[in-house]
């Protein structure tokens, strides 16, 4: 499998159009190999000390930030869609003026490497970390570790993806989003639950849960520049 992950920047009142835009997109995408399509809306994006959402996109003043991913079968299979997607005259129908400013999006691919539950629910944390290279099995095992805990206090599907194709933007991008360094990858997470009041219960037992203090696991990343929000979603195809 292989997850096109996208960090937008939409304005409040430009949901109903943002989706409208997204639903016409899938059926494309679909035809091309899409397994999944999820667009989720901002609920719970807090500020960062460093590092965070709002700052990933640039995030103007009456904006919302939109949390989005497309999976396909494999890379090949993404990379085939790009042109045959550009060339579909479906495409024709979306015009110049889209609903979020294209500039500031943030997008990228990633290679899954841990993939526990199933899709589904009506919350989702989002989570975008900066990892050493050669931390990359630490990392999964950790996140092994943490996606069993989250699991069984009710989460019903988290999936880690590590980044293969992170293209550094001008403005926005996924590695200046972490501000990565040298020899660091960056990973594309989240974690899905059922619903929010699911998922808040769920996060306290989460926190609570002696497996998950201070110096029960290893943490290969640096916390300081990893970020996460929380998101519903507004759009849900491929389930």
């Amino acid at each position: 499998m292989y997850v096109q992950g996208f960090i937008v920047p939409v304005p409040a009142d430009k949901q109903d159009a943002y989706r409208e835009v997204a639903e016409k997109f899938w059926p494309i995408a679909h035809d091309n190999g899409a397994i999944e399509h999820v667009e989720a809306w901002e609920a719970d994006v807090a500020d960062g000390k460093q590092t965070d959402f709002r700052r990933a996109v640039a995030l103007e003043e009456g904006e919302k930030v939109v949390f989005s991913w497309v999976t396909w079968p494999d890379k090949a299979t993404a990379d085939a869609s790009n042109e045959k997607m550009m060339s579909d005259p479906r495409m024709q129908e979306f015009g110049e003026d889209m609903p979020f400013d294209g500039k500031r999006m943030v997008f990228g691919g990633f290679e899954p490497i841990l993939e526990e539950g199933r899709p589904g629910g009506g919350y989702v944390d989002g989570f975008i970390a900066p990892v050493a290279n050669d931390k990359r099995e630490a990392y999964r095992e950790m996140a092994a570790k943490a996606a069993s805990i989250f699991i069984e206090h009710g989460a019903l599907r988290d999936l880690e993806a590590w980044g293969v194709d992170t293209p550094v933007g001008e403005r926005t991008s996924f590695p200046r989003s972490v501000e990565a360094k040298d020899g660091e990858s960056v990973v594309f997470s989240f974690v899905e639950w059922p619903d929010e009041a699911t998922r808040n219960a769920g996060w306290e037992k989460v926190m609570a849960d002696e497996r998950m203090q201070p110096g029960a696991m290893d943490m290969p990343f640096d916390g300081k520049r990893m970020f996460w929000g929380g998101f519903t979603p507004i759009v849900e195809r491929g389930r």
